[in-house]
């Protein structure tokens, strides 16, 4: 076998390899035509290296012609393949370009069959022998035909629509593709220029259109390579989210479901078939699960189906369930339907969540509340068991809030996972806080070291803001921030930081109870000197009696109804152990505000150094 007849045939298999291999893909994604369109290509550049190499064996003028006209078919599917390729797969290229293309090749190829030899020549008189590479290699010898100058159009055609393509993508920012196949489809367009050259007699080189076009199809094929990987990636990822989702669905309580309502059949996960008490081989329906709902609730449960199935609304319910063995447990249902083109609910999607311990959680809330209004009245009280029922109060509010946020994701129609992991993440760390500040406080009165470190305070009042919004929210109350640019880190103890910071803009919003709208707490901040930062807290209440503010930071006064008096004064007492100063006034329109100042932390204290430690006392 020669040199020759090695390579030819290599560069056509190397494209069957391509286009067996697309082929498949294209057969388990038939969403993605661009897999078929490259099988196509590859196919007709395999079919145009084999006719090269016959034509390049060729020992009759009759042999020849038979070839040369039939290689007009694989060009043409190669061409036309080329420009559909480009269209889908890179989203480029102008449309009446391509149908230019289209319709010109499409009269070249009715115009070769119906020529007395083919569109390119009128006659072949004679076949050529010359060496070649140490090869000896056939060229036609005859009279080129003016009908030629048609396929020499569609060649121009296709490399300014290459041009015009690799510059939209280029533009649009995907530069490798604009080089890698835009740069090869131009370079192969230009190569190609070589026919006419060979047909006129200006050229006296052998057809390699193969290895031109071979050239454009390796490079898509490896685009498409690296589509596939990153597809098989994705699909890695999204394997890892789902498990991920499975997971934070079981350590969230969470029983996903999904009712066929067409069929009345109802898909639930494990976690919701305990949740609800029934087997993992029962079959469910709604009225299944209409039997498990408490008498008290399902008139509500069934109005909020109801609804959501007549209207598109949201899903939502909380209902009670009672199991086989007579447990009652508390239920929260967030759910979204899917209609039909005719506008018919078909499918309703949701998870449902057991809110049993939160409930019990809410009923013994109340009854600390009411532990601590009596407290509140008992004048023998402590300051150190006063102090920790008032601190404790932020981080279990923090809680309750986190959770009822929570509730509100989950009535979105994909609810964000992430959000969600935050949510209860803020809620375990709201519960080591209400430790920690046990510890603190204890430390704070009993005069044992609290640490003390550089604080980003912007960012630490941020926290408190996510801490105070949903109270804000129900109470109708607008939190702003008004923050200087540059401050720098303050000298402090983050969480008595946040507990001076959520004392101040509670008691803001308590001041406002009976204020009519509109209702704002502002935050500002500013920096004095080089040596310290002062805060100031605004309310737009009625402000303070000139009489009571001398005593506003008074241990047990208070000018709330069922106020302590404790609050205002543990602020005072740990501002002052942060070497600062608080403050209050009255504004002049209305409210009051409150401002404390704290030291800036040192630059040799922000990197490198152990945390510093002050010690102080209430």
């Amino acid at each position: 076998m020669s040199w020759v007849t090695a390579v030819w045939s290599m560069n056509a298999a190397a494209c069957l390899t391509f286009a067996g291999f697309y082929f498949a893909v294209w057969c388990k994604q038939r969403q993605s035509p661009a897999y078929l369109l490259f099988s196509c290509s590859a196919i007709a550049a395999a079919a145009i290296s084999a006719f090269e190499l016959w034509m390049l064996n060729s020992k009759t003028v009759e042999q020849y012609e038979l070839l040369v006209r039939w290689i007009h078919v694989p060009t043409f599917v190669l061409t036309l393949s080329f420009v559909a390729f480009v269209r889908r797969y890179l989203r480029a290229g102008r449309a009446w370009l391509a149908w230019s293309i289209y319709g010109l090749r499409t009269l070249v190829l009715i115009l070769n069959f119906i020529s007395a030899v083919s569109i390119n020549f009128t006659a072949i008189t004679n076949i050529r022998q010359f060496s070649w590479g140490g090869q000896l290699v056939s060229v036609p010898v005859g009279t080129p035909s003016p009908w030629g100058l048609l396929s020499s159009v569609s060649l121009l055609l296709l490399l300014i629509f290459s041009i015009d393509a690799t510059i939209t993508v280029w533009r649009r920012g995907d530069r490798r593709r604009a080089l890698l196949i835009g740069g090869s489809m131009i370079f192969g367009a230009m190569l190609a220029w070589h026919v006419p050259l060979v047909i006129w007699g200006i050229l006296d080189v052998p057809f390699f259109l193969g290895f031109t076009y071979t050239a454009i199809v390796a490079v898509m094929g490896y685009e498409l390579s690296n589509d596939v990987a990153r597809a098989a990636g994705l699909a890695r990822e999204l394997e890892i989210s789902e498990k991920r989702l499975n997971l934070a669905a079981d350590s969230a309580n969470l029983g996903m479901w999904e009712w066929d309502i067409v069929r009345d059949e109802i898909w639930i996960t494990d976690k919701g078939r305990a949740m609800l008490g029934f087997d993992s081989s029962e079959k469910l329906d709604f009225d299944r699960f209409r039997s498990r709902l408490h008498t008290d609730d399902r008139e509500s449960v069934l109005k909020a189906v109801d609804s959501s199935l007549g209207a598109g609304a949201e899903y939502q319910s909380e209902y009670r369930v009672v199991l086989p063995d007579g447990q009652v447990r508390w239920i929260a249902g967030r759910g979204h339907v899917e209609f039909d083109g005719d506008g018919k609910p078909v499918r309703m999607r949701g998870a449902s969540v057991d809110i049993t311990q939160r409930k019990l959680a809410e009923l013994e809330a109340a009854r600390h509340r009411n532990e601590m209004a009596h407290l509140s009245r008992v004048t023998t009280a402590g300051e150190l068991s006063g102090s920790l029922a008032h601190e404790l109060n932020r981080p279990l509010g923090a809680i309750l809030s986190n959770a009822d946020a929570a509730q509100m994701l989950l009535e979105s129609k994909e609810p964000p996972l992430n959000e969600l992991r935050e949510i209860v993440s803020q809620i375990r760390k709201n519960d080591l806080r209400a430790d920690e500040t046990i510890r603190r406080i204890r430390a704070l009165l009993h005069k044992r070291e609290v640490q003390m470190q550089p604080v980003d305070l912007h960012e630490t009042i941020a926290d408190v803001f996510r801490l105070v919004a949903g109270d804000a929210l129900k109470r109708h109350v607008l939190l702003r921030r008004e923050f200087a640019a540059g401050i720098p880190l303050v000298f402090a103890d983050r969480v008595y930081l946040q507990q001076v910071l959520l004392n101040l803009i509670v008691n803001g919003m308590d001041a406002m109870n009976d204020t009519s709208e509109p209702k704002q707490i502002k935050v500002q901040t500013k920096q004095n000197g080089n040596d310290s930062v002062e805060v100031s807290v605004t309310d737009s209440g009625r402000g303070i009696a000139p009489d009571k503010l001398p005593r506003i930071f008074e241990s047990f006064f208070t000018t709330k109804k069922e106020g302590m008096g404790l609050g205002l004064s543990i602020a005072r007492s740990i501002i002052q152990a942060h070497q600062g100063r608080i403050w209050v006034e009255n504004t002049p329109s209305s409210g009051a505000r409150f401002h404390f100042s704290l030291q800036i932390a040192e630059n040799k204290n922000l990197a490198g150094q152990e945390p510093a430690y002050a010690t102080y006392k209430s």
